[in-house]
């Protein structure tokens, strides 16, 4: 077997799809293909099943898939070790982002990285927070952007950014009285909500709290998976939401949601760097985090 099948196979496997991964490594598919028969027969095993639409991997994928990781970290850092003894800064890292970050601001800030240095490739991994913040503990990625402190001594937590919730309403939805809802307001309307272990719903619930409201006490009408979904339900009159003012520009713009002001404080949230304190950072990491840093002490809020 040799570096080049193992890094399809682990692309395979991360994007449950040969199509997807064929995509993602620049290669046709039929090519994809004959690179895991071959280390299928060079094996003797079978690595992959399809499931309907996905691909996962067999008991036997499984086991070479944690091996695959271990020995892909090694050159990555055999790469990156040689780089540094030449002067330069190059490599791989591979960083998680929570929904919002992962989806509105991360791709962004991948790409300026990128330009200024063009030896490092940044690979994103989208999740919701808790997925993110579980990768970054088993090694999965170095570093990740997530949308609320978890309660996890495992997980070195670094304020970043601050990110403002709005209330979002379809563009029919009857404005409120003096055009603000307070909690009260909110629980009595029917409410499309994120999925558990989001991190915007982790903020809401507890701003809510503060506010002297049980968070129990919404109106559920609908739980959805991603933040685009909630706005498409929204905007299809079936009930309000709370989101990431972050991902409303364009519905903005084109008067396709609404924006509703809460009665009293703002509600702003955190979005945090988590790393695991027990595991080495990469050279390319610490550049990637350093480009952060620079970024975040140049904002207050992003979105405005």
């Amino acid at each position: 077997m040799d570096f080049k099948q193992l890094e399809i196979f682990m692309k395979i496997v991360e994007l449950k799809s040969f199509s997807r991964a064929a995509e993602a490594v620049y290669l046709t598919q039929p090519t994809v293909s004959s690179h895991i028969q071959s280390l299928e027969a060079e094996l003797g095993l079978r690595l992959l099943d399809r499931l309907g639409r996905e691909v996962v991997p067999t008991a036997g994928g499984k086991v070479l898939f944690e091996y695959a990781k271990k020995l892909t970290a090694v050159m990555d850092q055999a790469r990156q070790d040689i780089a540094r003894f030449k002067g330069k800064t190059s490599g791989r890292v591979v960083i998680g982002g929570s929904t919002i970050p992962g989806e509105y601001l991360l791709p962004d800030l991948v790409g300026r990285f990128g330009r200024k240095n063009p030896g490092i490739t940044v690979a994103l991994i989208i999740g919701d927070t808790s997925a993110i913040a579980e990768k970054v503990m088993n090694g999965e990625c170095e570093l990740g952007i997530i949308g609320s402190k978890l309660a996890d001594n495992r997980l070195e937590h670094r304020e970043f950014v601050k990110d403002e919730l709005v209330i979002i309403a379809g563009p029919d939805y009857p404005a409120p009285p003096g055009g603000k809802m307070g909690a009260k307001e909110i629980l009595a309307s029917p409410f499309v909500i994120r999925e558990r272990g989001s991190g915007s719903r982790m903020a809401m619930e507890r701003w809510l709290a503060e506010m002297g409201v049980d968070p129990t006490g919404l109106n559920i009408v609908a739980e959805m998976g991603s933040t685009e979904a909630v706005k498409q339900a929204v905007k299809s009159g079936f009930g309000i939401s709370i989101v990431s003012s972050l991902a409303l520009a364009e519905d903005l713009r084109f008067k396709t949601l609404k924006s509703i002001h809460f009665k009293g404080k703002k509600l702003l949230r955190t979005f945090y760097i988590v790393s695991c304190p027990k595991r080495s950072m990469s050279p390319v990491c610490q550049a990637f985090l350093g480009f952060l840093d620079a970024y975040g002490a140049q904002l207050s809020i992003v979105g405005k």
